[in-house]
């Protein structure tokens, strides 16, 4: 697989704004999910999530049945997962990028310096001195043609100085389907955690409808990380600045 040749955005300074006179909502961007195809290629911008609340009220500001609240921009559309403490059919919506608070307004900052942290000196060097971080991870699917590169900040980096290894485990993220082309595009995508601790694979565990089993036999299903699985991949590793 061939390297990965795209500069990453400073995640401390990307944000997707709005105008609207309601509500002139600003979000931060967690994640960036670039998709390519034969006919070019469309980023996804996955947003912090929030919890579902009574905006500008004088009280009660969050809502009594609440949900986890995280949008996703692409292209001409906007995925929103709600995630409530039950399945509901609310889960997943998929409306026209401009219907929720109308054009967003992207704010994106580009890495003004950064460095390919390409040796294991390089990687503890940047961690310990505290450096910001960010991972790219580029999966093909030869099959169908589909591409795709997961961007994200490095949340959590577990390291082991002794026998010079590491691992990444950093979330959420927006995971297309690569095994077959979705119309829109914006369809193919799930939220998902991703972990690696080498250069040519990566470990996924995507929200989906999970049976969790309680006492006395009794069981309910929920939205919940589930079914981790590998996939050959292509990983880089970068520190913001110096």
């Amino acid at each position: 697989m061939p390297s990965i040749d795209i500069d990453p955005l400073d995640y401390s300074r990307s944000f997707i704004c709005h105008d609207a006179s309601f509500n002139s909502v600003r979000f931060w961007v967690e994640s960036r999910t670039r998709l390519l195809d034969d006919d070019g290629q469309v980023d996804f911008l996955q947003c912090a999530s929030c919890k579902s609340e009574n905006t500008f009220a004088p009280e009660n500001l969050f809502q009594e049945d609440n949900y986890d609240f995280l949008p996703v921009f692409g292209g001409d559309d906007l995925v929103v997962f709600r995630r409530y403490s039950r399945l509901t059919e609310r889960y997943r919506e998929v409306a026209g990028v401009e219907k929720y608070w109308g054009p967003p307004i992207y704010k994106l900052a580009a890495a003004i310096e950064y460095e390919e942290l390409g040796d294991w000196d390089a990687l503890y060097r940047a961690a310990m001195e505290g450096l910001p971080m960010v991972s790219q991870t580029r999966i093909r699917n030869e099959e169908t043609g589909l591409e795709v590169i997961v961007e994200c900040p490095v949340k959590t980096l577990n390291m082991q100085a002794e026998r010079r290894v590491y691992q990444v485990d950093t979330g959420p993220v927006a995971l297309p389907d690569l095994n077959r082309r979705h119309d829109p595009p914006i369809d193919s995508l799930a939220l998902a955690f991703i972990a690696f601790n080498s250069p040519t694979s990566a470990d996924f565990i995507i929200e989906q409808p999970t049976r969790v089993d309680g006492e006395g036999g009794s069981a309910c299903w929920i939205h919940h990380y589930s079914n981790p699985f590998s996939l050959v991949a292509t990983n880089r590793l970068l520190s913001i600045g110096r």
